[in-house]
């Protein structure tokens, strides 16, 4: 899915679609590119799609827009708001802040153990395609 809103961010530039990328720390599990992280199509509501979904013509990466509100990793079903303070971190959260729904349990520590189960050290080892998105939880 992809959005597109005339919506500007706080800097007057106007919102667009495009896949942005953002790094991971040391110690962090890598993201992968940003657009493997909004491939879900189901949210609990239209504003927390809309949020997941917003992207800045002025910054590629979410965590420089003062406007991104929410991060959603597919792979681990996460959703956490976006901490603007140069970095890259984001706070999990558990319920909606717009309809106020549950959101899905963590999927982080079954995507570790089903790594291990094959094998896989996501440290060091080339990661399948379906384990950089959420296909691995369908299968």
């Amino acid at each position: 899915m992809i959005h597109r809103s005339s919506a500007a961010c706080r800097h007057g530039r106007g919102g667009r679609s495009s896949a942005g990328r953002f790094g991971a720390g040391p110690g962090v599990v890598p993201i992968f590119g940003y657009e493997n992280l909004v491939r879900m199509s189901e949210h609990c509501c239209d504003a927390m799609a809309r949020q997941v979904a917003w992207r800045c013509a002025g910054h590629e990466d979410p965590f420089d827009c003062p406007d991104a509100l929410v991060m959603f990793d597919a792979r681990f079903q996460e959703y956490g708001l976006i901490i603007h303070d140069g970095g890259t971190s984001v706070i999990g959260i558990a319920f909606c802040p717009w309809c106020g729904s549950r959101l899905p349990d963590s999927q982080r520590d079954r995507w570790f153990e089903e790594l291990e189960r094959r094998g896989i050290d996501p440290w060091e080892d080339e990661i399948p395609d379906e384990y950089r998105d959420g296909r691995w939880l369908r299968s």
